[in-house]
This record gives C-alpha cells, structure tokens and sequence, in this order.
C-alpha cells in the first residue's frame, strides 16, 4: 500500500523575492526546502544539528549552509524551523548566546513541528519582544507530501500574518486551514496525531488477534472496510503491518511524543483518556526495544503472535532481534 501523493505541478507565477532559511532539514525539513527551490523561492540559509546535512543540501539548492543561527536569521525573511521536540525547539529559539531571534526585527519564523500548545506560545511571545512574526503551521502529512506540495497544514496565526503569507503556505499545500491564534493549531494536532496513532494500536491488535486465530488476514483487511472496522490507517498501515515493511514516514517515537502532548492536555483539562495512555505506553515499549525509528506501523511488532509482544522470554528476545533487524536492513537500504 503507497503512500505517496500523486506529484502537484509546479507554479509558474515570478520567483518570489523573499529570501527563505530553513533549520532543521531532516526528510521532511529537506523535502519542504526543495518544493520551494523548485517553485524558484530563494531558499538561502540552512542550519541543522547535523552540519554535514546542512551542508549537502546547501550544495544542491545553492544556499548557505550556516554553523550559527543567528546567521540564518541574518540570511533570511522566512525562517521554516522542522525541529524535534519542544527541548529543541527552546534551544533554537530560547537558548542563551546564539539564537534565532538574534537580529530578529521584521522577520517572520514559521515553526512547523509538533510542540506543545505552550512552547509555541513561549516563542511567538518571545519573537514578538523581538519585534518578529511567526505562524505555527502544524503538519497533518508525510515526507513525500512535502517534497510534492501536498502538505495539510493546520495553521496558529495572527490573522494578518496568516493572509500575508498565504501564498508561501499554500506552495506547500493541498490544503490549508487557519484555526485561530498561535497554540491553538497544536492543540488541534495533538488531537488529530492522538486518535491516528489510538486508530493504528487497535488495527494492530486486531491484525495480531486474527492472525493467532489463523484467519487469512487478506480476507480480514476486506472484511474490515466493508464495516464500523474501517479507518485510514487501514489503507495506509495494514500491509505494512502484514508484511512487517516498517519505512519510516512517522516514527514511533515521534507517536509516543505525540500522545504525550496529547495527555499532558488532557491533564489540563482534568479528563481521563485512558486509550490514549495505553497507546502511548506501547509505543514507549518500542522505543525501550530500541525500535522506535520504525514507522507507526511498527506497533504491530508488539500484537503480532511470534513478534515482540509475545509471551515467553525466548520468544521476544528473538523477536526483539528480528525488530532490530529490520531497522538495519531499512539503514542499509536509505544508505544505497
């Protein structure tokens, strides 16, 4: 089952004169980047943790590949960030000495990662000190939505930010829709990243339940979207859990940093989400098995009889080595 977008043609409107930076360039940072290189945006700065990153895709676009941030600040209008997690997040923008918001005034930072709520407030109220824009666009898609223009983006803005760069966002977009003010898009993405990765835990346990009970699994994957059993991860997911094909286009350890956020809201608000807490509980297993780099799909691992969560310790200590396995061999094959 693919899970790559049909590819969206290119703008042929003039080449934007903004000048674009880009920190974090990672599969989906680095795909973004070349969209808006190919739609002749001048994307001129780039910075990662992994300068070597930095400095390959600097080669291939013709940007700068900058060892401080504040030089991609000094280097760019539009600065994209793509960063891991809200520690991330805190030391690019928040951190002492060098910093993104070092000689900031009149620039606008669109932060596209999955935060919680109060990080992105944090920094939208420490650029506008800084006399900045920024525009939270959280990210409902993939790695080749990315690189296609395919990308749903869930927008946190002032209003007037969000319509001046609308055009920029909507070269990255199938779709777009502003939810309100900044914090309130990532808590729309807590939610929708909570029910994906609850849906994903209960298609794998169905799958694992079928298989120990012998059914053709074929047969169950129709049956199931014939009836109440259907979802999206049905489409997406359930080959790859058959097939134990985990390629990495959400990890799961980004699910279970996602559920997090998602508990961490709803200890806010005082409720109970005792599927959410589970689920982000079995992917927390997959990181501590040392598989957390596969794809979401990979929860199947741990439901499936004679992989990871079966019951005999010498059942998953094989199990535990076929896993491991499996992300070697998928290293080895984005080496070639």
């Amino acid at each position: 089952m693919t899970k790559k977008p049909a590819k969206k043609s290119a703008s042929k409107a003039t080449a934007p004169k903004n000048r674009i930076g880009f920190v974090g360039v990672g599969r989906m940072g680095a795909n973004m980047a070349r969209r808006l290189h190919d739609l002749k945006y001048k994307v001129t700065a780039i910075y990662d943790v992994n300068n070597e990153a930095a400095v390959e895709l600097g080669k291939e676009l013709g940007a700068t590949a900058c060892k401080k941030l504040a030089d991609v600040t000094a280097h760019a209008d539009i600065i994209f960030t793509v960063v891991t997690n809200d520690a991330a997040m805190r030391k690019i923008f928040l951190g002492k000495g060098d910093s993104l918001l070092v000689g900031a005034e009149g620039r606008t930072f669109v932060n596209c990662a999955t935060l919680s709520p109060g990080m992105q407030k944090d920094v939208a109220d420490a650029a506008t000190k800084a006399r900045a824009d920024t525009i939270e666009a959280c990210m409902a898609s993939s790695i080749s939505h990315a690189r296609s223009g395919q990308l749903y983006l869930m927008i946190g803005s002032e209003k007037a930010v969000f319509d001046k760069n609308k055009k920029l966002l909507g070269d990255l977009s199938l779709s777009l829709r502003h939810i309100g003010a900044v914090g309130k898009a990532a808590e729309v993405k807590a939610l929708v990243n909570m029910v994906m990765n609850i849906n994903t835990a209960g298609l794998a346990e169905g799958l694992g339940l079928a298989a120990a009970l012998g059914h053709d699994l074929k047969m169950i994957c129709e049956v199931f979207s014939q009836t109440g059993a259907n979802s999206r991860v049905l489409e997406t997911d359930a080959g790859d859990m058959i097939a134990r094909e985990h390629d990495c286009w959400f990890s799961a350890e980004h699910a279970a940093k996602d559920s997090g956020i998602a508990g961490g809201l709803a200890k806010s608000a005082k409720l109970d989400l005792p599927l959410n807490t589970a689920t982000q509980a079995q992917y927390a297993r997959m990181v501590d098995l040392g598989i957390g780099g596969l794809d979401k799909s990979g929860i199947a691992e741990l439901t499936f009889p004679g992989r990871a969560g079966t019951t005999t310790k010498k059942e998953k200590k094989d199990a535990r080595k076929d896993a491991k396995k499996v992300v070697k061999m998928e290293k080895a094959e984005k080496k070639k």
